[in-house]
């Protein structure tokens, strides 16, 4: 499971070091692709080849359904740690996600997400404010 929030930078050739607390479980290679919210989702290449199966049984009929799939799967890759634990992030998943310098990796709970720190920022701002109300509206956990 990932969980906690991380501050990195990526270097001038679009390289971000992982989060030490990240890279046993994601092992020495893993996969990215475009995420909800203009950041980027990773994945253990355990978690993809479910993520995969369950996708494949989207309805190609459904107009929504290739669109979504179109775009997640497209914009995936493989991305491999070197010996310093640094990934390089593909320009075109830079681009989308708004990654230029300082960004924020998170876990969260089976994927990490790679978000530009202003981003995130705005997001946990505006979220935090509704934490509460964002609660009540789900499933009652139990907690």
């Amino acid at each position: 499971m990932f969980m906690g929030e991380y501050n990195n930078k990526l270097d001038a050739k679009g390289r971000m070091i992982v989060p030490s607390k990240f890279r046993s479980e994601l092992s020495d290679r893993f996969i990215i692709t475009r995420g909800l919210d203009k950041c980027l989702f990773g994945y253990t290449e355990e978690e993809w080849s479910r993520i995969e199966k369950r996708m494949q049984k989207l309805s190609l009929t459904k107009r929504d359904a290739r669109k979504f799939m179109r775009l997640f799967f497209s914009g995936a890759a493989l991305v491999e740690m070197d010996k310093q634990g640094r990934i390089n992030i593909p320009q075109n998943l830079r681009n989308y996600a708004g990654l230029e310098k300082d960004c924020t990796v998170i876990g969260v709970s089976d994927r990490i997400e790679i978000w530009d720190t202003g981003e995130w920022t705005d997001f946990y701002t505006k979220s935090e404010e509704n934490f509460e109300d964002i609660a009540e509206d789900l499933i009652d956990f139990d907690l």
